[in-house]
């Protein structure tokens, strides 16, 4: 067993999950997380403005954490934020006033409201909207055509698809899309000063929650008078014991699914092609072979890993890996070692759009697996069925950039060039 002592004292590696400009740079990311992996993989992390945390970067110690939802919780500390930021929230939601969405909660109440949505995202739900979807596929596709032979893939095409997608299933009208778009990158770019409100302050970011409780008071209160069939209804509408839901249960639904419903789908598309582009072997294998998509798919969201992490805090005295963890201490999941753990993956740095199985952790596990893991799905099989077919060529015009992020994040510039039909 590893001493607390020896445990406790933090690795120069171990730090990148609490850089988020480590995430903007895949080599350095990647170099530390498989370091980790091999000598260190429950790494005490000790990174101000952060509180201190321990790191957990293998894919079975995760699966195991997230199995234990209540040795392990959500609701004190669901990811990693600035402590200020971490006070602020609590004290608003001990106010009665802070955002409180379905990653913040644990069960039963997690349970509970989990449910008000999940029909929306069942099978059923889902051949429903794949009409929609397929339509909302071409027309990014013929946009491709009309602004080529170059474009910026993130910005022109993969922000707007799933956002359109998502927001068409809230129910919301096409002329508030762009303001969804801004409250989201500035919620979830607070590291990254190209899409960061103000100075990425707490106080900046709490001013991005009030607007989008704002927009959303007011659908609560439309739809609550006048119901019209979509989520945004269900939402505003959806009751616990009999009893709907408070105003902040409600408001903080909307942003969840607002917001990470197609930023996360974002990431995952052009983390897609831009793997497509750079193994231009498993291009041209997936395009003499579409039954493949459905693997391919799942081998995109593994490279890309939109969701960084989340974190968890032990209820009671306990260890990971041998290494004793205290009641209130909290880990941090880090997905994106756990998509590289060559304990789960064959060639974990080759990317395969034949890889079965496939047994990423992307939309988590547990009780928490994503609501919308069905959707992001079927989304990413439209666009690249659409797309692929009618490539004729395609490659880099410049550079990717990635976002500087902790959370929730991936490319943010993808310039190409390409030929299509």
């Amino acid at each position: 067993m590893t001493s607390p002592t020896t445990a406790r004292q933090a690795s120069e590696q171990g730090r990148v999950l609490a850089d988020p400009t480590a995430y903007a740079d895949n080599h350095r990311l990647h170099e530390a997380l498989t370091w980790l992996r091999a000598n260190e993989p429950v790494t005490w992390v000790d990174s101000p403005p952060y509180r201190p945390f321990w790191g957990i970067t293998k894919h079975a110690d995760i699966m195991d954490i997230e199995r234990d939802n209540e040795l392990w919780i959500s609701g004190p500390r669901p990811l990693l934020l600035p402590a200020e930021a971490e006070d602020a929230i609590k004290r608003d939601q001990e106010a009665g006033i802070g955002l409180r969405t379905l990653i913040h909660m644990d069960d039963p109440h997690h349970r509970d409201v989990r449910k008000i949505g999940a029909d929306w995202f069942r099978p059923k739900a889902m051949r429903d909207l794949k009409v929609r979807v397929d339509e909302l596929a071409k027309r990014y596709v013929d946009r491709m055509v009309e602004i080529g032979p170059e474009c910026d893939f993130v910005t022109d095409i993969a922000i707007n698809y799933p956002l359109y997608v998502i927001l068409s299933l809230l129910g919301l009208p096409e002329e508030d899309f762009p303001r969804m778009l801004k409250l989201t990158q500035e919620m979830f770019g607070g590291e990254d000063a190209e899409h960061q409100r103000g100075e990425g302050t707490t106080e900046d970011l709490m001013a991005v929650l009030l607007d989008f409780f704002t927009y959303f008071s007011a659908l609560t209160k439309s739809r609550r008078e006048n119901p019209t069939g979509d989520l945004a209804s269900a939402i505003a509408n959806g009751t616990i014991n009999g009893e709907l839901m408070s105003d902040m249960d409600t408001l903080s639904y909307y942003v969840i699914v607002a917001s990470a419903g197609h930023d996360t789908t974002k990431d995952a598309i052009s983390g897609g092609l831009g793997a497509l582009i750079q193994n231009p072997d498993q291009l041209a294998r997936l395009k003499g072979d579409m039954s493949l998509m459905p693997q391919a798919v799942e081998e995109m969201i593994r490279w890309s890993t939109p969701v960084k992490e989340f974190m968890r805090t032990a209820t009671a005295d306990t260890e990971v890996r041998g290494v004793p963890i205290a009641k209130g201490e909290s880990v941090y999941l880090s997905y994106v070692s756990a998509n590289r753990d060559e304990e789960i993956f064959d060639d974990p740095f080759t990317f395969d759009v034949g890889r079965d199985p496939n047994k990423h952790l992307s939309f988590g596990y547990g009780v928490h697996f994503c609501l919308g893991a069905a959707l992001a799905r079927m989304e990413m099989n439209s666009l690249f069925t659409e797309l692929l077919p009618r490539l004729d060529s395609i490659e880099l015009a410049g550079e990717p950039e990635y976002s500087a992020t902790i959370f929730v994040g991936g490319l943010k510039h993808l310039p190409i060039r390409y030929s299509l039909r």
